[in-house]
């Protein structure tokens, strides 16, 4: 233990001047928070998150929906999985030293590789017949040679997670090796699209398969949480990159022409994001999973879906800027609803991961859920009877506070009640 305290001294911005033995971090680590090097990862994955949406919207806007969501999944599919890789790790086993620092900094490089083959992946699929998907495995292929290294010093330096490490070498190797074949070799269309399947399906299981789920290593609950939320502001960081690209050109080549339209889109776009913001950090993630450790695997891959509903909000603002433009080849049911069904993406994963993890459904969230999947229709609706669609975003602006108005007024006490619930039974079998 006291190496595993000296392990915990550490990652806090000051660079270990020697190499540090990964033996696990404290994963009661008191005042744990995340890391400069942390934050400056995430960074790397703006460009990769920007990129996708940005040409999912430019995809969708050239009216191929079918082609836009599929390559848009598959690339935010890559993204999450990439980025929760590093993270969980780095909760465990975060040294900070020179050597974790310089192998980082190659997964960095990695990502920025990743993210430039992103467009060439998008254009395959609107042409179809092939996947082009070669720059994106050679930027996986950067990224995991250094994280196979991460886990081999874990291997030789911790005697207690030697197993763990080792498992996660062979089915990293497993995976990539089987989305190398994917990206390399001339393989049918349907034999591709059914290898991307089985290879993606093998990466969500990895963790079992290599540690027997999430709570085989020393990772920190209130550090992943944080490390979530603040993945969470990078990508609603999209949105608001939607309403400026959104609104850019509705404002003249000067930017002095205001018009309704430019005002509803910056007001829709800004206030939708902040809805959006507030709904997610009105769960206390860390807490819950204080007490619910074993629903690691469920509350770090549940977010996969969370990540690509916000990112598809701020790629939906884009779409109705470039329909407000004339720029778009949608109906306005098409761009209303390429705003409202990753709203209510987001939305529903927010109240599908409280309802999970803590193992407790509440009837106040059903009634939130049924009038927020109303706000939506009815955005849809209004637009279907010819209300103009800068009317209908501010009407989806509206879905997540209806989240907002329920906790503040309500929901909080519900919320406190399940938590209490789930901390006295977490108390009676400890």
């Amino acid at each position: 233990m006291s190496e595993s305290r000296s392990t915990s001294r550490i990652g806090r911005g000051r660079l270990a001047h020697r190499l540090m033995p990964m033996t696990g971090r404290d994963p009661e680590e008191a005042h744990r928070v995340a890391t400069p090097l942390e934050l400056l990862f995430d960074l790397t994955f703006v460009v990769a998150v920007g990129t996708a949406a940005s040409r999912y919207a430019e995809l969708l806007a050239a009216g191929h929906p079918a082609q836009a969501v599929v390559a848009f999944l598959l690339a935010m599919f890559a993204i999450c999985v990439a980025w929760i890789s590093f993270s969980w790790f780095a909760s465990a086993f975060g040294t900070d030293d020179w050597l974790y620092r310089a192998l980082t900094m190659v997964q960095m490089a990695g990502v920025v590789v990743f993210a430039l083959g992103i467009p060439a992946m998008f254009h395959s699929v609107e042409e179809g017949g092939h996947l082009e998907l070669r720059v994106m495995v050679v930027g996986y292929i950067v990224m995991r040679v250094a994280v196979v290294l991460q886990w081999w010093r874990v291997s030789r330096q911790s005697p207690a997670f030697r197993k763990v490490a080792r498992a996660n070498i062979v089915w990293t190797l497993v995976a990539q090796v089987g989305w190398t074949v994917i990206g390399f070799a001339d393989l049918p269309l349907v034999a591709v699209i059914i290898c991307v399947v089985v290879i993606g399906t093998l990466e969500l299981l990895l963790p079992v398969l290599a540690q027997g789920g999430a709570d085989a290593t020393p990772w920190h609950p209130h550090h992943v949480a944080e490390r979530y939320s603040l993945f969470a502001i990078i990508v609603l960081g999209e949105s608001v990159v939607g309403t400026a690209a959104s609104s850019g050109d509705l404002l003249g080549g000067d930017g002095t022409q205001w018009t309704g339209n430019a005002i509803a889109v910056i007001v829709a776009g800004v206030g939708l994001t902040f809805g959006m913001w507030w709904v997610y950090f009105s769960t206390p993630f860390g807490d819950i999973l204080v007490r619910r450790r074993s629903r690691g695997y469920l509350f770090g891959y549940g977010h996969i879906p969370l990540f690509t509903g916000i990112a598809g909000v701020g790629a939906g603002l884009h779409v109705a800027g470039l329909y407000i433009e004339h720029h778009a080849h949608l109906g306005p049911t098409a761009v209303v609803l390429s705003l409202a069904l990753p709203t209510g993406l987001y939305l529903l994963m927010v109240y599908l991961l409280h309802t999970l993890l803590l193992s407790a459904a509440d009837r106040f969230h059903l009634l939130l859920v049924a009038l927020t999947l109303a706000v939506l229709v009815a955005a849809a609706l209004l637009s279907a009877a010819g209300v103009s669609v800068a009317v209908c975003l501010l009407v989806v602006m509206l879905a997540p506070y209806v989240t907002v108005i329920g906790y503040e007024t309500i929901g909080y006490r519900h919320q406190q009640k399940m938590l209490d619930e789930v901390r006295s039974g977490h108390q009676r079998t400890t």
